[in-house]
């Protein structure tokens, strides 16, 4: 198959190019895709080189499948440019998450719903995916009525840029040349020694954008617009991986033991949860794995079947990169038959 990655040059786009090779998919050519400034630039895929190409002529190159990774305002543009000429189209965009006419996909949890007749499929929000990751199976046991969510989200989900200011912010500390202002343009104010609670613009209810994904995207994913959620998104300097601090309540009442069966019987979560000794997730540790990392289980001592537990995912890879691909093979089974 010729597999187009728009946005190849990116953190997220680069990480799709990885992932194809590591989960050996189908790729007879690799068709790379940026804007002009790097175009000609040469991306190594499976030993060989392919030339960086600009989206006008990817288009006319026939992929048959496209995972972008280029911003919302491109996918805009180009992904119906893409789907149109019969190229299926997996968005990592926030561009068509809530589009009625466009599924939000999570394999693991509604891969199923996928078609055929599917030209745009959009992949959700990295803070979403891991979190709903950890839920889906105790919904389905229990039925969620309520999510309280805190995140604690690394620099890489702001791209390269993020990475850079962190760590020539780091290095200033360390040469003594700090300035206390921000070195680059990711962020509004320092992030090494610091967190921001403010990921994406402000709405004018007080929350951000950010956190209004997490609450539609619960929604229209588990197929549920009853839950409840409440969230708050927060920017660390650590430098990959996403954690969560995630109360749920439930209208069921369940045990601690059965929770632990239903997340070690998922697929793709990791259960790692021996508080005596010392056992539980960390973004450290999360890095270069597709698994979603749960662990801190435990009963809310103030609020009838609730529970608190605290979810760890590398969020370039299953985080946008991974379910991307993932994504791409569920259709690739499809078109098989």
């Amino acid at each position: 198959m010729k597999i187009a990655v728009v946005g190849a040059t990116g953190l997220v786009g680069s990480t799709m190019i990885k992932i194809l090779e590591e989960r050996n998919f189908p790729v007879s050519e690799l068709i790379p895709v940026a804007s002009e400034k790097s175009e000609g630039k040469e991306i190594l895929f499976r030993n060989k080189t392919f030339r960086v190409v600009s989206p006008a002529k990817a288009v006319e190159m026939n992929p048959q499948i496209a995972l972008f990774s280029a911003g919302a305002t491109v996918s805009r543009h180009w992904a119906p440019l893409f789907a149109n000429a019969r190229c299926r189209v997996v968005d990592n965009s926030s561009c068509w998450r809530m589009d009625p006419d466009v599924k939000l996909i999570v394999p693991e949890i509604n891969g199923n719903i996928l078609t055929t007749k599917d030209y745009l499929i959009a992949n959700p929000n990295c803070s979403t995916i891991q979190m709903l990751m950890a839920l889906a199976p105790l919904h389905k046991a229990f039925r969620l009525k309520r999510i309280v969510v805190s995140t604690y989200q690394s620099v890489s989900g702001t791209g390269q840029k993020g990475v850079k200011q962190l760590l020539d912010e780091r290095q200033a500390r360390f040469t003594g040349n700090e300035t206390g202002k921000p070195i680059g343009n990711a962020y509004p104010y320092p992030i090494d020694l610091n967190i921001i609670p403010q990921i994406d613009v402000f709405l004018p209810d007080g929350y951000t954008k950010e956190e209004i994904k997490m609450v539609n995207e619960t929604h229209k994913i588990l197929d549920d617009h009853s839950i409840g959620v409440s969230a708050t998104t927060v920017r660390v300097p650590v430098t990959g991986g996403h954690s969560e601090s995630v109360n749920a309540q439930f209208e069921k009442p369940f045990t601690l033991e059965q929770v632990r069966e239903l997340l070690e019987s998922f697929p793709g979560v990791t259960l790692q949860d021996h508080p005596g000794s010392l056992t539980y997730p960390m973004p450290l540790f999360s890095e270069g794995s597709d698994q979603v990392f749960v662990g801190r289980l435990r009963y809310d001592l103030s609020c009838e079947n609730t529970l608190n537990m605290w979810v760890v995912s590398d969020n370039l890879r299953k985080g946008a990169a991974t379910n991307a691909v993932q994504i791409a093979e569920k259709l690739t089974d499809l078109l098989k038959g």
